[in-house]
């Protein structure tokens, strides 16, 4: 017999935008995840704006993971092959422990839809503080295939055999 699936748990999560040339007005991908995350069900505690600097980065990251109330943070921009890209040497002093499939499955996503130029994405993810972060490109493109094709389903308590939800905070 089926184990039975479990019920949806809403998350509460933050949306970060890395840019040095996006405003608030021009954050299509940031307005991307903020949406896909209400339609999902989730809440959006907190979204910010920073500049690509791995300081300012793991600054505001800092805050969410020490946060209760922060479980998830989705974060694009500043993770392409660029020397100003700073984005995974921001967080990955910060993980407990890295999700090392995550960039694999995202390259393997993105390979349909930019070919051998997703070797240049340095998508990372991993858990701080039982705060899940996930880190993609900023172009909405690759922040809508990382939601649709990985994020949400690992998101959602019911996705079998497993997901992220159990290993979160509880806020």
């Amino acid at each position: 017999m089926a184990k039975p699936a479990a019920e949806f748990i809403p998350l509460n999560a933050a949306v970060l935008t890395i840019s040095d040339s996006r405003d608030a007005a021009s954050d299509t991908s940031g307005d991307y995840f903020r949406e896909a995350l209400i339609d999902a069900g989730h809440h959006v505690f907190d979204r910010a704006l920073v500049k690509d600097d791995r300081y300012r980065i793991r600054a505001v990251v800092s805050s969410w993971i020490a946060s209760s109330d922060v479980q998830v943070v989705l974060i694009n921009g500043g993770t392409g092959f660029h020397s100003k890209n700073s984005t995974p040497e921001a967080l990955l002093p910060l993980f407990d422990r890295e999700i090392d499939g995550f960039g694999e499955l995202f390259r393997m996503v993105s390979w349909e839809e930019i070919g051998s130029a997703t070797l240049q994405s340095r998508a990372v993810a991993g858990l701080a503080n039982q705060t899940l972060i996930f880190a993609v490109p900023g172009s909405t493109g690759a922040c809508q295939s990382a939601w649709e094709q990985i994020i949400m389903q690992q998101l959602d308590a019911r996705t079998r055999p497993c997901n992220f939800v159990a290993h979160l905070k509880k806020p």
